[in-house]
């Protein structure tokens, strides 16, 4: 024995990191955060019942806070977004404070929302420059930031490096490495995901609102058809989720996608793209809507038409796209619960956090939201947006005057050569 310490201190491995998993949870259990007017109300009810009804009342007062800010329009729902992303890091990052605090790391929560910070400063700036250009280019000290705003991002994140190396312990060099990794793969995480969110939202109202209620309605509808109707197990990671819920949420999912889509469509107001407009310094939704948001006669298969008795169905072409994202949202956006679930089982912990009664914290709701939204930002990029001459023309403007000419001279080549303009030369 005494040999077989001697070769775990040679080798750095402590006598914690040894032990077997005592399934004692690593992070403090929260207590029961349920107000106490719903415990009294509830007081009579099974915990299984009551825990329905906890987590029902809280749905739906989620639900109708989805609606008012919905309703302030574009701008509240990117700080939302901003607010739910500062949330979700910081109760990922108490897990890890949780767990390691005992050993005294120095630094570590001081460095972790730096690092923040810097990242936010990058994508934010990026989207600014990309989406705010006139405005940018107006302002002289905006057009130095966006000028160099690369270099300035580089640099601030060089400074946390530093600080991160001369904060190194002897005694706890590893320890503070997997802290480092843990708080990159965070902002990996929840800060990317939320940079895409919020370019979803960018191309139109319409892809923010619809991806978020599938994944909502998914979430609702295979509670409800595992609560109801849920005998088989579907996964080990979470015990309570069945076959059941996860077929039924399925195609309600992509009923409601269809739905909730041909009511949306017809509005300019979810389906234009959010654009800044610097004469007035405001966001503005309003535009003649593409092909994709006008009806479009669609010729059913001969099965649906002697079923149905219709040769043709008048659907918006976004409809179809909608039941991509359904799809994803019910068959894969799970998966973002499932990775969370083992996450969490990895530290015995319940739930993030309990910032929701009978939800657990912000990540609980928002873990397969992320997921969504990269999928969503890569099918817009794949099938969805062209070429915007709008930026086009913004990139042009920031050119020099010679350089200005010079593609001007060879745009009017290329058109008298395709016949479009008469050579007056």
């Amino acid at each position: 024995t005494q040999h077989l310490q001697c070769l775990m201190t040679h080798f750095g491995v402590s006598e914690s990191e040894t032990k077997p998993d005592t399934g004692l949870p690593e992070v403090p259990v929260p207590a029961d955060d349920t107000p106490e007017v719903l415990n009294k109300a509830l007081s009579g009810l099974s915990s299984r019942w009551k825990n329905w009804w906890v987590r029902g009342i809280l749905t739906l007062a989620m639900i109708s806070f989805f609606f008012i800010i919905i309703y302030l329009g574009p701008m509240v729902l990117m700080l939302i977004v901003l607010c739910v992303q500062i949330k979700c890091f910081q109760e990922i990052i108490h897990i890890g404070y949780s767990v390691y605090h005992s050993y005294h790391l120095p630094w570590f929560r001081t460095l972790s929302w730096y690092f923040l910070l810097c990242v936010n400063y990058f994508f934010y700036g990026e989207t600014v420059t990309d989406y705010f250009f006139n405005l940018v280019q107006r302002e002289e000290p905006l057009r130095i930031l966006s000028k160099y705003h690369r270099l300035i991002s580089f640099a601030l994140y060089l400074t946390g490096f530093c600080m991160f190396v001369l904060s190194l312990v002897k005694k706890h060099y590893r320890l503070q490495f997997y802290m480092f990794g843990w708080t990159h793969v965070t902002l990996l995480i929840v800060v990317t995901q939320s940079h895409l969110i919020i370019h979803n939202l960018f191309e139109g109202m319409i892809w923010f609102i619809v991806p978020i209620s599938c994944v909502i309605c998914n979430d609702i509808m295979a509670y409800m058809f595992g609560f109801f109707f849920g005998r088989t197990p579907l996964i080990k990671l979470s015990p309570k989720k069945t076959w059941e819920g996860f077929i039924g949420g399925f195609f309600s999912t992509v009923v409601f996608g269809i739905l909730l889509s041909y009511v949306m469509a017809g509005y300019s107001f979810f389906v234009c793209p959010v654009e800044f407009n610097s004469d007035h310094n405001s966001f503005e939704v309003d535009c003649v809507p593409s092909d994709l948001f006008q009806l479009q006669d669609y010729a059913l298969p001969a099965t649906l038409e002697s079923l149905t008795g219709w040769p043709t169905v008048r659907l918006y072409p976004f409809q179809i796209h909608s039941i991509s994202l359904s799809a994803f949202a019910s068959l894969m956006g799970p998966f973002g619960g499932f990775f969370a679930s083992g996450f969490k089982r990895a530290f015995k912990i319940k739930d993030f956090a309990n910032t929701i009664p009978g939800h657990g914290g912000i990540m609980d709701r928002f873990d397969c939201q992320y997921l969504m939204a990269t999928f969503v930002n890569v099918y817009i990029a794949s099938f969805i947006r062209g070429p915007n001459p709008a930026k086009v023309v913004q990139q042009l403007l920031a050119l020099r005057l010679d350089q200005q000419l010079n593609i001007f001279n060879s745009l009017k080549s290329h058109l008298i050569e395709r016949g479009l303009l008469e050579d007056v030369a």
